[in-house]
């Protein structure tokens, strides 16, 4: 287990983290969006865990069914610790065409899970004119959930096509970083990011 946490946030998390392991946390000295906070943990459990299976869970999403957000993740860890170099990301059935969200626009069928199938991703909207996502509702496009699954090593490929400088960042501080120093180095890097969100490249 990691933990990405931000440490102005520390009053809410304080109590919760007492007796975790400091390597299983990861506390980022502000929030530059999501790339930073997915590249650096991808980093980190490269050096622990190159081959494990990863979800990533964004911490400001509510789901009103419980059970039915689980068992899809647990398909989706099943899925992935078959097919290994796929990454599935999770998404969801809209009830209005929401302009402000992220969508995908679903490719062909791969595969077929009890939580529904599972599809190819063909093209990533995010926050489309409300025309594209009324557009994108009616011909079955999905709410991006932005909860993905999968090994450590196709979410490092991933970042490699998609942000190499933000990879070569992280793994050049993870390498240089001296025992006690992680904080002052976390600041340094921090410092030289621009505020950044994740997006996947099909």
């Amino acid at each position: 287990m990691l933990l990405v946490l931000t440490r102005t946030h520390e009053r809410f998390y304080g109590e919760h983290i007492r007796g975790i392991p400091t390597c299983n946390v990861l506390v980022q000295p502000y929030n530059r969006g999501t790339a930073p906070a997915i590249v650096s943990s991808a980093t980190r459990l490269q050096a622990v865990a190159p081959n494990g299976v990863v979800g990533f869970f964004p911490s400001d999403h509510h789901f009103k069914h419980n059970e039915t957000l689980v068992g899809a993740v647990n398909e989706a860890f099943q899925h992935v610790e078959s097919h290994g170099e796929r990454i599935v990301l999770l998404g969801v059935t809209p009830d209005s065409p929401e302009d402000g969200y992220g969508w995908i626009e679903p490719g062909g069928p791969l595969h077929r899970t009890n939580a529904g199938p599972m599809l190819e991703v063909r093209r990533f909207w995010e926050k489309p004119s409300p025309d594209i996502a009324r557009n994108l509702m009616r011909a079955g496009g999905l709410w991006n959930s932005f909860i993905m699954v999968g090994r450590v090593r196709a979410f490092l490929e991933m970042m490699r096509r998609s942000v190499p400088h933000l990879l070569a960042s992280c793994a050049s501080m993870g390498a240089a970083v001296q025992p006690g120093m992680e904080e002052a180095a976390l600041d340094a890097l921090w410092s030289s990011f621009q505020p950044a969100i994740f997006l996947m490249r099909c």
